[in-house]
């Protein structure tokens, strides 16, 4: 049996909030060229799983490893290979969309030359105009600031894309088309991991989803092993949360 290059590697994860711990214990592989669904109720341990692997929270115990890098140790390494969407968009209202994008190629020191053949090809895809990127932020829709930001988190070609609710706030055509730059993204042998509650979206899409619940890792459905199982995730995930609902 051939190994596969792990991507991301979490092990004995433990996060608390005061008293009360949210992620306790949880052991994860994501392997390259895999798309990799997080699935879980409101209060689960997502979010606060991702915001360990980006280095936007530390952790009680455990290692977090992207791309063979530690979070702990190499964190400037490690979001040098990331690209990060999160559920609500964050960006500099004050700034255009192009300043805003221009200011986060600088931080990844991105060239003038990719940086343009980059913003071309991202806005064509998710139909954001020139005209639109010259305006302030704060002049635009919901959906448009998640266009800003998943064209940020892709401008300097990360070799895994992590997004939160990638979906929330935009419309069918645009949800559509993110769907098959995903695909297209791990076709070329990068690795998506997404945290989301539309189940029919990542059960068609992904190699396997992870259920977190109480803050552990549920159960794992390998859906490239077993197509079949994509039709067993959205009704083991509502017996979860009904019994959840029942404590």
């Amino acid at each position: 049996m051939i190994e596969r290059p792990v991507a991301i590697s979490i092990q004995g994860l433990r996060k608390s909030y005061g008293s009360k711990e949210v992620i306790k214990g949880i052991d994860l592989e994501v392997f390259e060229g895999e798309f990799f669904a997080f699935i879980g109720a409101n209060g689960a341990g997502k979010s606060t799983t991702i915001d360990s692997m980006i280095g936007l929270k530390t952790f009680n115990q455990g290692e977090i490893l992207i791309d063979g890098h530690s979070i702990k140790t190499e964190p400037i390494e490690v979001k040098k290979v990331l690209g990060y969407v999160p559920s609500e968009p964050l960006s500099y209202s004050e700034m255009s969309g192009l300043r805003y994008l221009e200011f986060i190629a600088s931080v990844f020191g991105v060239n003038d030359v990719t940086f343009d053949k980059n913003l071309t090809y991202l806005s064509s895809r998710l139909d954001l105009k020139m005209e639109d990127l010259a305006r302030p932020i704060k002049e635009y829709s919901h959906g448009m600031q998640q266009k800003v930001g998943l064209i940020a988190s892709l401008i300097h070609n990360p070799k895994i894309w992590v997004m939160d609710e990638p979906t929330v706030g935009l419309d069918a055509v645009t949800t559509h088309e993110l769907t098959l730059m995903m695909k297209e993204f791990v076709d070329h042998g990068r690795t998506v991991f997404i945290a989301s509650h539309n189940i029919e979206l990542v059960s068609a899409l992904a190699d396997r989803i992870a259920i977190i619940y109480d803050g552990v890792i549920n159960r794992i459905f390998d859906l490239k092993a077993d197509p079949g199982l994509r039709y067993e995730v959205s009704p083991y995930f509502l017996s979860l949360s009904q019994r959840r609902n029942e404590l």
